[in-house]
């Protein structure tokens, strides 16, 4: 087991790693106590039998990852990751780069009919034959040194990752579907799905009161939270979790002393340039002008939704994702069944592959153009 420590052994092995046509990656990181994840070792191996290694940027601090982001640039060798949007999100923070091409096993085996999320273990078993042993599994990536046990542990992350990989391009190529694929990658390549803005910070916050002063408020604490947070490099939770956000949000406090009566705001919320911040956007909300106020979006109570349309339209998606062997939920969400049934036309699920897979027919189904009948087990799509 290889560990490199050095920018020229990283040189080195990157340059090996571009005469090949994939190498697989996985990353370990700790996100725990920092807002940003932590960067604690990199896994990668060659095609084949070839050599695996650990890239270890604690060990070795001075070590650069420019040869790693050079291979990333790299467009002739494929980067096979599994589950990949957390590793991307390290390297787009850290490098401001994203590798390409890009393969996540996950997503392909979400399109050949493994189910939703299917997890790494999962593939392992049913593809490689293999299994893992998961006793490094809760592992604190940050501490040195690794054992042996831990080396191999993250080691398996790539080295199985290479018959699974094979495996799921060959099905793809088979059936036609590595452009659906494709679609869902130009996501996880997209900095905007990365970039954390703190004005929209808000619109992650669960609430059922739609008043538009109390919204303001709740805007501008999430705001300054989020913008704390990202400064000082902490989880969110440690500046005020939800709980403590709405209930400021809703006793609305002017001063340090009512600040002071706060049932939920923590310790570490009470710090004088966190309290100072929280004061500052609590009077932000209540000076908040009306037309500049949030608003959320209908409910499915305040949408005309129609129940027994929203039903068909499950039944269809349900059809057609056994018949296609894609897990529903990658089609279709439950939300984007109860627009379509509102009317709703701009919904993921009605463009790209998904339009193709059923977005067409559930426009049909909307317009009468078609019915659904049973027999036996099987639903079918019947024209009108």
């Amino acid at each position: 087991m290889r560990t490199i420590a050095t920018t020229e052994d990283l040189a080195a092995y990157c340059a090996l790693a571009k005469s090949q046509p994939y190498v697989t990656l996985d990353t370990e990181f700790l996100r725990e106590r920092t807002y940003w994840s932590k960067l604690c070792l990199i896994q990668m191996a060659l095609p084949g039998a070839g050599e695996a290694v650990l890239i270890d940027p604690i060990a070795g601090p001075e070590m650069s990852l420019e040869p790693l982001y050079d291979l990333f640039r790299h467009e002739t060798t494929v980067k096979v990751f599994h589950a990949a949007r957390q590793d991307l999100e390290i390297f787009f923070v850290e490098g401001g780069v994203f590798p390409k091409p890009l393969f996540d096993t996950q997503i392909a085996a979400m399109v050949c009919g493994f189910g939703e999320q299917v997890g790494y273990e999962t593939l392992v078993k049913k593809i490689a034959k293999a299994d893992l042993d998961k006793t490094s599994r809760f592992t604190d990536w940050s501490r040195r040194p690794l054992s042996d046990a831990q080396k191999e542990y993250a080691l398996a992350d790539v080295t199985h990752l290479r018959v699974i990989y094979e495996w799921l391009a060959a099905q793809l190529k088979k059936n036609g579907r590595a452009e659906w694929v494709a679609e869902e990658l130009a996501i996880l390549t997209d900095p905007a799905t990365y970039t954390i803005h703190p004005d929209d910070a808000w619109q992650r916050i669960k609430t059922r009161t739609t008043s538009g002063r109390f919204l303001a408020v709740v805007k501008a604490l999430a705001r300054f939270r989020e913008a704390y947070a990202q400064g000082q490099n902490v989880p969110r939770s440690r500046v005020m979790k939800d709980d403590a956000l709405l209930e400021l949000a809703s006793t609305r406090p002017t001063t340090a002393e009512e600040l002071g009566r706060s049932r939920l705001l923590m310790r570490e919320g009470r710090k004088p340039e966190i309290a100072e911040g929280i004061l500052a956007a609590v009077k932000e909300g209540l000076e908040m002008k009306p037309e500049d106020m949030p608003r959320v979006e209908a409910s499915r109570e305040q949408m005309q939704v129609n129940p027994a349309l929203a039903d068909l339209l499950r039944v269809l998606l349900k059809a057609k994702s056994e018949s296609l062997g894609v897990a529903p939920r990658l089609i279709a969400s439950s939300a984007d069944l109860d627009l379509i049934a509102a009317g709703e036309r701009n919904v993921p699920a009605l463009s790209g592959w998904r339009r193709e897979a059923f977005g067409d027919d559930a426009l049909r189904l909307c317009k009468g153009e078609i019915a659904l009948s049973a027999k036996g087990n099987e639903v079918r799509v019947v024209r009108l």
